[in-house]
């Protein structure tokens, strides 16, 4: 490859059009790649696609997970076409700014339509693949599912400061003998989400 000239293109995909606020994973980012063929283009470089966060500006460079993928960058459309959400489940008003992303909006938007979506693979089955997924990937996504309950259920907040409060010692709960931690039995169905 060393001295064969190639060119491609940077854009990160939330720069995809969309009608859900940010460019995703779906069918404009499979029409971007046909044509980058088209036009000959070698190489797409693309931002880091791990989770961002509002208190970051979400920034994919401040990513709250190494190893997560961002849900803002999950296709509606195509869990349409894999039945977990219904056209219905899109009806009203989806108005977005074309020249940025209203991140606070998407969100919103996103963890709907994805709670939504979870509610019907839930109610279908845990799949084989499913399964291994998680257990395969268990060294990561327990902690990282408990993480996000816990923060989602502070709304966002780490503390008031970000700091331990004064007087206690910053400290990861202790496991419990079997894996588990104070805070993941409660609210298993809202932890599962995250996986």
């Amino acid at each position: 490859m060393l001295g064969k000239r190639e060119c491609g293109i940077l854009l990160h995909l939330t720069s995809l059009p969309s009608p859900f606020g940010i460019g995703d994973l779906g069918p404009w980012a499979r029409r971007f790649v046909d044509f980058l063929a088209a036009a000959r283009q070698r190489y797409w470089q693309i931002l880091p696609l791990n989770p961002t966060d509002i208190v970051h500006h979400d920034s994919p460079y401040s990513s709250i997970s190494a190893f997560a993928g961002n849900p803002l960058l999950i296709s509606p459309d195509l869990l349409i076409q894999d039945r977990f959400l219904r056209r219905a489940d899109l009806e009203g008003p989806l108005e977005f700014p074309l020249e940025k992303v209203a991140y606070p909006a998407v969100h919103s938007l996103k963890k709907k339509l994805l709670e939504r979506a979870y509610r019907r693979f839930q109610a279908e089955g845990t799949s084989p693949e499913f399964r291994a997924f998680c257990d395969e990937e268990s060294f990561w996504l327990d902690d990282f599912a408990l993480f996000r309950t816990l923060k989602d259920s502070r709304k966002g907040r780490s503390g008031a400061t970000g700091r331990p409060r004064s007087g206690t010692a910053a400290r990861r709960p202790s496991a419990r003998p079997g894996g588990s931690s104070p805070g993941r039995s409660s609210g298993r169905n809202f932890i599962n989400t995250f996986l």
